[in-house]
């Protein structure tokens, strides 16, 4: 109980964690960029531009601070793993732009929108495979190939259900936590465990580092789904964009609970292509059931969860910094 108690008296930013990691993440982009690298012109120019506009490299961050924490250091598996899992990341984004039909990320032109859907889904087969290339040059591959695996396949399983879903506004609670585990924390998990065996971490500290990251992942797609509710167009992720899509999020999930209009509202979101106005109806119904309020009150649970898990660790800055990326998810605006 000691660690949260103490981790919970000190923050640290984005910047304090890349200088903890120091010469190991400026070595991961290296590793990233050149691993991208091809003789094909156009392709470099768009791998260039992605990794211009990247995003917090939350995912590979997680590897390389779990292996860290493990106590043995970060060695030169623990970098190809990371650089694998944030390769990974940016080609399911690449695709699933393309199953949604995106046409912007973050208030940024998606490649589908800007190459077309065939090419942004070439570039994403291409960060995958080179994915692939990373894990393959690792020593202890054969511990980690299986967990990337059943990671490709979460992924693709959870974007089917999404539209499967979606097509009939039929979402359960359950539905929405296997779709969030398969979409995001999946990866997340992979990011995490994948780094305690490459410092090879004894079972327990493994099991921590799968309890810590799942839990991180499951907290930051719950908020990722509470801003699309409740954040600022302006300063973050636009407000929305899911229920335009028909996707059914935990805050309107937590709305219709014991809700006499459940099936009145799942109606309507079913209906919204032809009656767009229904989107400030549904948003109107979650504000006064507050379903964001329920949700943050999830959201809190699992990054409780998370924070519980690292008392597993031996107390670090590692550790410290793992705690502060789940906490990151309570304040964020995008």
């Amino acid at each position: 109980m000691r660690l949260v108690c103490v981790l919970r008296t000190r923050q640290m930013s984005r910047e304090d964690i890349t200088i903890l990691l120091g010469k190991d993440w400026s070595a991961l982009q290296t590793l990233i960029a050149d691993t991208l690298i091809s003789d094909i012109g156009l392709l470099n120019l768009v791998n260039g531009e992605i990794l211009s506009h990247g995003g917090k490299m939350l995912r590979p961050m997680v590897t390389l601070l779990v292996a860290g924490a493990c106590g043995s250091g970060i060695c030169e598996d623990t970098r190809l793993y990371a650089a694998a899992t944030e390769l990974l990341h940016n080609a399911t984004l690449l695709h699933d732009d393309v199953a949604d039909e995106s046409d912007t990320r973050r208030g940024m032109p998606t490649m589908r929108s800007r190459l077309g859907p065939s090419r942004a889904v070439l570039v994403g087969d291409f960060w995958l495979a080179r994915a692939v290339d990373l894990l393959l040059k690792a020593s202890t591959r054969d511990l980690v190939t299986g967990i990337f695996s059943k990671t490709l396949s979460d992924l693709a399983e959870g974007e089917m259900l999404q539209l499967e879903k979606a097509g009939s506004a039929g979402t359960t609670e359950q539905d929405y936590y296997r779709i969030i585990y398969c979409k995001t924390a999946s990866l997340f998990e992979t990011a995490g465990v994948s780094g305690a065996v490459s410092a090879g971490a004894p079972k327990e500290l493994v099991d921590a580092a799968r309890e810590y990251s799942s839990a991180l992942g499951l907290a930051f797609q719950i908020k990722d789904d509470i801003l699309d509710y409740a954040g600022d167009g302006e300063l973050g992720k636009p407000v929305g964009i899911d229920l335009r899509e028909k996707k059914i999020t935990l805050p309107l999930l937590c709305a219709m609970k014991d809700s006499p209009r459940e099936a009145e509202i799942r109606k309507s979101v079913l209906e919204i292509d032809a009656h767009p106005e229904n989107c400030e109806e549904i948003r109107k119904f979650v504000a006064e059931r507050a379903g964001v309020e329920a949700a943050g009150v999830i959201l809190e649970s699992f990054v409780d969860k998370a924070v519980k898990a690292l008392e597993a660790f031996p107390q670090s800055r590692y550790t410290e910094a793992l705690a502060e990326i789940v906490r990151y998810n309570t304040v964020r605006n995008k």
